[in-house]
């Protein structure tokens, strides 16, 4: 469990140094180079150091090992976390909006031609952070890791767009000077959309939901390789942080003594949790094969 989150916090160190030396550098370029999509963009960046910050300290705080008052461990944080990331997330796209309106209603100059070229390489690199953070977070399950990597690739939407905006409105002339704008302000409503992708998730690992088929299909495949079971029946997961828990029902000869189904249970529980590590613990409960038991 520590592998895991050493190397989503190291990912999350990553991510909030490039977010802000993108703020700096976006929000430097479009002072300067009077990019109204680019200082919105700049923005965005800002709230995702803070967003990065935050996932750091929930990792922190959820690998913390159970103790007296949460027997299950500290990993429910990061669902909480992500919710906050997430607020960052709307309160950008909010902010991004009314100033993209109130530089939509006051007539400006269009913006100069080198933040087009500037911008082109903030959206490479955005997406290049984005499929590094996803990469992360994949490895590591972690939800806020993957929140965070959204923020990257919204980063990159908002470029993006900005880049088409400037584009307009540097080739165009000034008379095209709000194209900036209404750029930034389609972005906005881009990462309302990714706000929700990722709140959902961290919503389902919340209240438990029953989220993961593939998994379980594994789990009773390897359950059955254990000497003893006959048969899997119920098979619960939940996720918390990066780790799972497992109930899992099986079917044993109805004639074993209660020792001996212990000890079957035991074997698949160690079985389980060895060949699949990302599992926190397993709950099995025994239930007799009924053809064997004889009438």
């Amino acid at each position: 469990m520590s592998v895991d989150h050493e190397k989503a916090e190291r990912t999350a160190w990553f991510s909030l140094i490039g977010n802000f030396l993108m703020a700096v550098v976006k929000g430097l370029v479009g002072y300067f180079g009077n990019s109204y999509a680019l200082i919105a963009d700049a923005i965005e960046s800002t709230g995702d150091v803070f967003a990065s910050a935050l996932v750091i300290v929930g990792f922190r705080y959820a690998k913390r090992p159970p103790d007296e008052n949460h027997p299950y461990g500290h990993g429910k944080v990061e669902p909480l976390i992500t919710f906050v990331v997430v607020g960052f997330l709307v309160a950008s796209a909010t902010l991004i909006i009314i100033e993209s309106i109130n530089n939509i209603q006051a007539p400006h100059k269009a913006p100069a031609s080198y933040t087009l070229w500037f911008i082109a390489a903030v959206v490479i690199t955005k997406e290049l952070f984005f499929r590094f953070v996803s990469k992360s977070s994949k490895e590591t399950g972690s939800t806020s890791l993957k929140a965070d990597a959204w923020h990257h690739r919204s980063d990159a939407i908002t470029s993006a767009c900005a880049f088409a905006g400037i584009a307009i409105a540097v080739y165009m002339g000034d008379e095209w000077a709000q194209a900036d704008d209404w750029a930034a302000l389609v972005a906005s409503f881009i990462i309302f959309y990714n706000a929700y992708k990722i709140f959902r998730p961290a919503l389902g690992e919340v209240m438990d939901e029953h989220r993961y088929d593939d998994f379980i299909v594994v789990i009773r495949e390897k359950a059955m390789e254990v000497k003893g079971i006959h048969t899997t029946e119920k098979c619960w997961v939940r996720k918390s942080g990066m780790r799972y828990w497992v109930d899992l029902h099986i079917h044993i000869d109805g004639n074993l003594s209660v020792h001996e189904g212990h000890t079957i249970a035991h074997n698949l529980k160690e079985h389980l949790m060895e060949i699949l590590p990302e599992i926190e613990d397993v709950l099995v409960h025994v239930e007799p094969a009924e053809e064997l038991i004889p009438h």
